[in-house]
């Protein structure tokens, strides 16, 4: 259970990491700079924790999709991106194919 809420955290650290991108104007805002700098650092270290009892195609499986869903929506609050249906549809199937792999598949055991 530990090395899922780790896995939790490394997205989220990489989701502000990632949605700071665009705040940082290319490097030359500060704050958002080091929300940059400081978010994937944190992101790939959490990151390399969970991968001691998650094997690396599940872990990276799940922080890309639920990364991108979570980008997407912070992106729509935070700077006026649309999305149209076939950007919600995409995003479903990235989402089904997060579960579907969670579920169903052996690849997600050791």
């Amino acid at each position: 259970m530990k090395n899922w809420l780790l896995l939790t955290a490394a997205i989220i650290m990489e989701v502000i990491a990632t949605s700071s991108l665009k705040s940082s104007e290319g490097f030359t805002k500060l704050v958002p700079s080091m929300l940059v700098l400081i978010g994937y650092g944190a992101a790939f270290y959490l990151l390399s924790l969970t991968l001691k009892s998650i094997p690396v195609g599940v872990a990276y499986a799940i922080w890309s999709g639920l990364g991108i869903v979570l980008v997407t929506l912070v992106a729509w609050f935070m700077h006026g991106q649309r999305v149209d249906f076939w950007g919600a549809l995409g995003l479903g199937l990235i989402i089904a194919g997060v579960v579907v792999l969670n579920l169903f598949s052996k690849t997600s055991t050791h």
